[in-house]
């Protein structure tokens, strides 16, 4: 049985912890409620431009811009993950970062070569770790970042797709759905494909909706697609930036439960080893008394 100090020395230990993980819940809930305004005041934003972009690429071939340009044979694949720089936020960053590496090794097994950029201190370890190239990470990027980020990445991308260094690109990133769902989604960036768009109807008719373009669609195309790319990038970002927080809070949450629980059974320990003791000592007590006794 442990000795009172040694109990005395964990609770303390223990009740401490439970500060610093009620202290990180605090900072996660502040930097939440930011987080969560950006993205819910964008996505709408980025959903319509999908939508819109989507029935104007239905509109053209492939040959109206290079970006709709869906080659015969993919050779190389680069995949844009979004994680966190930090950990404390539970299976989050694990989550992302087991989706990007069943695609990744389905794409190799498929015979493609995969070349990853990472946002995020999390994934860029993981892709210098793993079997596949890092083009370029962009670590301690996601606490503080704004459009500038996505133009520069989306940038990158476009340029090495036109160039012909990628046939594909897949963007990767954590979709906030709620305080208590956080879920990895894969969406491909290019080719922008008209089939993946969602259909454009009324809310109340069901009559599906005709966009009217003014100038022409080729025109709208060469100014709007490199825009979508940098767009759905940046959504990707404001996500994952959100969805961090939120996961973070669960996890120092649950954690600060769990140090209220090990306080209550070590406090229950104390007690016990306590009460031996006394109980050695008046057991000690009675015995003298009767050795002078007799």
């Amino acid at each position: 049985m442990p000795s009172l100090k040694d109990v005395q020395l964990q609770i303390a230990g223990v009740k401490k912890t439970k500060q610093i993980t009620k202290a990180m819940n605090m900072v996660a809930s502040a930097k939440l409620r930011g987080a969560q305004s950006r993205i819910e005041r964008f996505r709408p934003y980025a959903e319509k431009f999908y939508e819109m972009l989507g029935d104007l690429a239905s509109k053209a071939d492939e040959n109206a811009h290079p970006l709709l340009e869906v080659r015969e044979e993919i050779k190389t694949c680069a995949i844009v993950l979004a994680t966190s720089d930090r950990g404390l936020c539970g299976s989050f960053n694990a989550g992302l970062i087991s989706k990007a590496e069943k695609l990744a090794k389905a794409k190799t097994a498929e015979g493609k070569d995969v070349k990853f950029y990472c946002v995020g201190k999390k994934g860029r370890d993981f892709a210098q770790k793993s079997e596949f190239d890092l083009v370029k990470g962009y670590p301690d990027a996601m606490g503080h970042f704004d459009f500038s980020l996505a133009n520069e990445l989306g940038m990158e991308v476009i340029h090495a797709y036109l160039t012909g260094e990628f046939d594909e690109v897949v963007l990767i990133y954590g979709e906030f759905v709620s305080m208590g769902k956080q879920v990895p989604v894969e969406q491909q960036i290019l080719p922008m494909s008209s089939e993946e768009a969602p259909e454009v109807e009324e809310e109340t008719t069901g009559v599906k909706k005709e966009f009217i373009y003014e100038p022409a669609v080729e025109g709208l195309l060469a100014e709007l697609l490199p825009r979508f790319i940098k767009v759905q990038i940046y959504r990707g970002l404001l996500d994952t930036s959100a969805s961090e927080h939120a996961a973070r809070m669960a996890a120092m949450d649950n954690a600060t439960k769990n140090c209220d629980e090990m306080v209550d059974n070590l406090t229950l320990i104390y007690n016990k080893t306590r009460q031996a003791a006394i109980t050695s000592d008046l057991m000690d007590i009675v015995g003298g008394a009767e050795a002078l006794k007799g």
